[in-house]
């Protein structure tokens, strides 16, 4: 019996890939525009690189963000991945209770957090600036590599780690040594994805934001009142193309590693084999 084969399945994947990806296609197209608008093209230019690079405002709220991004992800990643191994572990009735308030940050809508964390430092008299952003950027990045590594661990064999501690290891050592590496895909994931929503976030952002500095989507979303120039569509290209340049990078390592790893498994198995093939007893007991 012959099946009805339909190609609406990879029609409607076509379509939501080109809903996705056409935005961002246009974006870098028009980067090389020569004209300042959008509506008409006046031919290839690298116009708006060169003045996107003599802009220093901008490059400064680009520096910004990428310090405050990293300094968060930095700090979320220790809590968030400690907070993960200890939730593994607890057996108490107010596990369940402490998991869903640890990934409230994700639910609560980001102009409540942010009246929030306005309403916090000034209670606390904190000046605003970068400490008050890495401070804020660090609570809500937190539930995302702490949900990752809860994950991680879910799956991770608990026989792992008691085999070390028989062996002798400290609870220090065993997690340095066996659980961090075992992890530690879901911590680089989960700060890859708390990056990205520090970088981006505006709402929080505009709340505790010192009036002497600038991040990049503060930056942009204040030209929108006076009209982006391309120098932005120059950004975003940049931004997208060293992005790419990163994903393959990983790509191509963890491909090494692995290519890596099977031919260290074929070498130990030839080695076993050459080792078994060396000594061999005859009946009348002399070696060969």
């Amino acid at each position: 019996m012959k099946r009805n084969k339909t190609k609406l399945p990879g029609i409607y994947l076509g379509l939501v890939l080109l809903f996705i990806y056409l935005p961002i296609i246009l974006v870098v197209i028009y980067s090389f525009n020569e004209s300042k608008t959008t509506a008409m093209w006046k031919g290839f230019s690298l116009k708006w690189y060169r003045e996107l690079f003599q802009d220093i405002a901008i490059l400064e709220a680009l520096q910004n963000s990428l310090v405050l991004g990293v300094l968060s992800c930095l700090a979320a990643a220790v809590v968030g991945t400690l907070g993960a191994v200890g939730l593994t572990k607890v057996r108490h009735r107010s596990k369940g209770v402490v998991e869903y308030v640890s990934t409230l940050p994700i639910m609560i809508p980001e102009i409540i957090l942010g009246m929030v964390f306005l309403a916090f430092f000034s209670v606390l008299h904190l000046p605003f600036g970068m400490v008050t952003l890495v401070i804020a950027h660090t609570a809500f990045c937190i539930p995302y590599i702490l949900m990752m590594v809860k994950a991680r661990m879910a799956g991770m064999d608990p026989a792992l780690e008691e085999a070390a501690m028989d062996l002798g290891a400290s609870p220090m050592r065993t997690f340095l040594d066996i659980t961090l590496p075992l992890i530690m895909p879901a911590v680089m994931s989960g700060c890859l994805l708390a990056f990205a929503m520090s970088l981006d976030d505006v709402v929080i952002t505009i709340f505790v934001n010192g009036p002497k500095l600038n991040t990049l989507p503060i930056k942009v979303y204040t030209q929108t009142k006076f009209g982006v120039t391309p120098k932005i569509n120059a950004l975003c290209t940049i931004m997208l193309a060293v992005t790419l340049a990163v994903l393959a990078a990983g790509q191509l390592l963890r491909f090494l590693f692995s290519l890596a790893g099977r031919r260290g498994v074929r070498r130990g198995n030839a080695g076993s084999h050459l080792y078994s093939g060396q000594v061999t007893i005859t009946e009348d007991g002399k070696s060969g």
